[in-house]
């Protein structure tokens, strides 16, 4: 404000300069000589506020561009004959001849050292002039403000910078020589850098302190951020020699053949170049070399790390080396995005352990079954046990197939999480990866039914809820894989209605529990009739004791009558060969029941469709069990009593030894028509009774495993157990067994049925709402409206739809394209 006060006196302005150069001259050599002064360190008795007022006057009289000049050449001579020349005088030699990273350590740390020395000869006039700059400045801040308003010229402090730059740093070592102070500068602190890289350790501070040089330092007056002398005299090349560096580091780690190794280098190296960009040269270079990094050390070599046999991802993933998994995960996420190198060789490998489960299944199918002899020395409670496992080789396989890919997937799951970050790309790929070799096995659905059939009928014994509610998970987890979604459905139905009707499952709860899972996975439509299942049994508990109330107000005299326990089921909703009375497309004629249980059956049947008229009742004894109280007459003249729990057929077959005298014995032949028990049932139930070594209710003759149409049978007062209540389970079927051949294509046949009407449903359903469709986007639509359920088969489609135009459900319209409309 003083200064401002000043310039309106207009007398002294005048009268000064009426004095002509003389106030000038003056002036200006008592600021050189000062300003020398400032430099060579005696400024100690300087009077600074005399000094601004010399300035000051100099400017008032209208001789500040003279000022300006005889100020940058007295700082450009201050350069040349003193600052130059020190710089020059702390360039060795060493620093001139070497040009690479010598391997000798002796002539590596002898120009360590001189580079050392000259760094810091250069940060010292660097500081120096920085310094005396800014007290120089102070002194001709009047000057700055007149220069300010020309914008053809800067600062004092940015000039005198500028002369720094071309008469220190870009001036010749020798006279007539081509290399700079710059060059050298920049060669020895590549050097260094180098030497860091290599192990050896450097003065990280002194190197910091000479870029910040460059970073101060500009190429144009203007000093935009991108004319930094860092930037276009240093930073190229070190990029350069880095890309060098690189290329040759991605080499040398390769050929040790070691993927973790490298992992774990260019971890390392990512980090250490970021640190040096901090603490040794600048922020602004951190983004270019990390993606020097990037491209030299980590994009081109890390498919071949990928790769590498022994050590490389397959390893790592066979030996759960989470660590080094998640090291080549972060590097793969820094240059691409996909992880597609690391994506194809998890899913490669997760298709190659899954097919070696599918192989192992095949080959403990096919291995031959354990020796008896073994089991039978086990002692009789393994026995029993026993008798709860999976008889059938195929089932044993089947329950271990699907054990070994939960095993298989919980390893992945841990990788995912702890290496992989829970990665989406990755977890697309290794879900893709289950889904590919678990659909590759045709019996997949059937595998898992039996898995839950298993485990809800015996496995969740003992389990925790928690336990429970992961083995549920997991299992469901595998039905997302699985494309046919409506053949499991139906060989969950199958085994369901055994557990049901059989009261096999250990818990009720868990069993809704499943359906609800299913539910919220797959849909209601999926569900739909297990639910009615369920309800159907609900509501048999209710008529079952609605039926013993009926009978107490009837009266019954009989107070031998018959306990009956049923189960009404509806036909539509439970599995075709428990509703059936066809065996291989005849109609069975139905069983023959004793008259004990005929009087029942009829009384329950007067009882129901009281309540239901217009409704058919179709007996299944196939599915039913009964409790028997069996007297054994002993030749001893004792009695012992058993109860008995048998299946329906087993009652009906013990109940024909009611009608003979003692020793008297029934032919297969003879019971089959006192019965009509299908043959195949009747065999089971007759080796369960007369075969199985701890259930011989009966004895047969002759004795054998086989059951021919000629062998006799006759009740078996010897019979002995240690036990009141003995369960006399019927020789496995296909309850709880792999289908055979025969069966197996029974399955196809009925899928493929019921398929073909989804499909036209589902046909149907798209044209009534679309009217007119052209013929690829009506498959199109077909096809995404059943891949929940399962995969249709294109030609299966088009049959379909020719099968539709036939029945006039649609008409076509167009032949190019093909154009179908539908018929209302």
């Amino acid at each position: 404000m003083a200064m401002r006060a000043r310039q309106k006196i207009r007398a002294p302005r005048t009268g000064f300069a009426s004095r002509g150069t003389d106030g000038f001259e003056s002036n200006w050599n008592d600021l050189a000589s000062s300003l020398r002064r400032i430099h060579t360190k005696d400024a100690s008795e300087l009077s600074f506020e005399q000094l601004y007022r010399n300035s000051y006057n100099i400017v008032l009289i209208q001789r500040g561009d003279e000022l300006y000049e005889r100020t940058k050449q007295l700082e450009k001579e201050w350069l040349c004959e003193q600052v130059q020349k020190r710089v020059v005088a702390g360039i060795s030699s060493s620093l001139l001849l070497a040009k690479e990273v010598v391997d000798k350590q002796d002539q590596a740390s002898e120009r360590r050292a001189a580079g050392e020395r000259f760094l810091a000869v250069l940060k010292e006039v660097w500081e120096d002039h920085q310094l005396c700059m800014q007290m120089i400045t102070d002194v001709l801040m009047y000057l700055d403000r007149v220069v300010a308003a020309d914008p053809r010229k800067v600062s004092i402090f940015s000039a005198a910078m500028a002369l720094f730059r071309d008469h220190v740093l870009r001036s010749p070592i020798e006279p007539e020589g081509q290399t700079t102070v710059a060059d050298v500068f920049k060669s020895t602190v590549l050097f260094m850098i180098q030497l860091e890289r290599s192990g050896h350790m450097i003065d990280r501070p002194l190197i910091r302190h000479c870029v910040y040089m460059l970073e101060g330092l500009y190429e144009t007056a203007a000093e935009e951020e991108s004319s930094k002398l860092y930037l276009t005299s240093f930073e190229l090349d070190f990029l350069k020699t880095s890309t060098a560096f690189y290329q040759a580091e991605g080499q040398r780690l390769l050929e040790t053949a070691d993927a973790a190794n490298f992992c774990a280098s260019a971890s390392a190296r990512i980090i250490e170049e970021g640190e040096r960009c901090f603490s040794t040269l600048s922020p602004l270079s951190e983004p270019k070399i990390k993606e020097v990094l990037d491209n030299e050390l980590i994009r081109k070599v890390l498919p071949e790390v990928i790769n590498l046999k022994g050590t490389g991802v397959r390893v790592m993933l066979d030996n759960d080396r989470l660590d080094s998994l998640a090291k080549i995960y972060t590097l793969s996420a820094r240059v691409d995005p996909k992880k597609s190198h690391l994506t194809a060789a998890v899913q490669k490998r997760v298709i190659e352990l899954g097919r070696e489960i599918n192989a192992a299944s095949v080959a403990l199918a096919q291995a031959p079954a354990p020796s008896k002899s073994t089991t039978a020395d086990a002692g009789g409670q393994k026995k029993d046990k026993e008798k709860e496992k999976p008889i059938n080789q195929l089932t044993t396989s089947a329950i271990k197939w699907v054990d070994d890919i939960l095993a298989l997937k919980n390893k992945f799951d841990g990788i995912l999480g702890k290496a992989f970050q829970k990665d989406q790309v990755l977890l697309s790929a290794i879900t893709a990866s289950f889904s590919d070799f678990i659909n590759s096995t045709p019996r997949c659905s059937e595998f898992l039914s039996l898995f839950f059939d298993e485990n809800l009928k015996k496995g969740i014994k003992g389990k925790t809820d928690d336990d429970v509610d992961t083995l549920l998970e997991t299992g469901i987890t595998l039905l997302r894989y699985i494309k046919d979604k409506d053949l499991f459905e139906a060989y969950y139905k199958k085994h369901l209605s055994r557990r049901l009707l059989m009261k096999r499952s250990v818990s009720m709860d868990v069993e809704r529990q499943m359906i609800s899972r299913m539910k919220v996975e797959v849909g209601n439509q999926f569900t739909q009739r297990l639910e009615a299942m369920f309800k159907d049994m609900t509501i048999s508990e209710d008529l079952t004791g609605s039926y013993k109330q009926y009978v107490q107000k009837m009266g019954d005299p009989d107070q031998r009558r018959v306990d009956l326990d049923i189960n009404v089921l509806t036909s539509t909703m439970w599995p075709m060969e428990v509703m059936s009375n066809t065996r291989e497309d005849q109609v069975e004629l139905p069983c023959i029941f004793p008259k004990e249980v005929e009087i029942v059956k009829q009384s329950f049947e007067k009882f129901y469709l009281s309540k239901h008229s217009g409704r058919k009742l179709s007996w299944q004894p196939s599915m039913g069990t009964a409790d028997i109280r069996a007297t054994f007459q002993r030749s001893n003249g004792k009695t012992q009593r058993h109860e008995l729990n048998v299946s329906t057929y087993a009652m009906i077959i013990l109940l024909l030894f009611n009608e003979v005298p003692a020793g008297g014995s029934f032919t297969f032949e003879e019971i089959q028509a006192h019965t009509r028990i299908p043959d195949n049932d009747l065999i089971r139930n007759l080796q369960s009774l007369a075969v199985a070594p701890k259930t011989r209710v009966l004895k047969k003759d002759p004795m054998s495993k086989d059951v021919k149409p000629t062998d006799k049978f006759f009740f078996n007062n010897e019979f002995q157990s240690p036990f009141m209540k003995v369960r006399i389970g019927v020789v496995s079927g296909s309850a709880n067994k792999v289908e055979n051949q025969d069966q197996r294509k029974e399955t196809e046949k009925k899928m493929s049925e019921e398929r073909g009407a989804s499909i036209e449903a589902a046909v149907v359903r798209i044209m009534k709402q679309r009217k007119n469709l052209v013929h690829s986007n009506l498959i199109g639509e077909v096809l995404s409206q059943l891949s929940t359920r399962f995969v249709p088969d294109v030609n299966m489609v088009k049959k379909r739809i020719e099968s539709l135009i036939d029945r006039e459900y649609l008409e076509r319209i167009s032949e190019e394209p093909p154009t179908y409309g539908y018929v209302a």
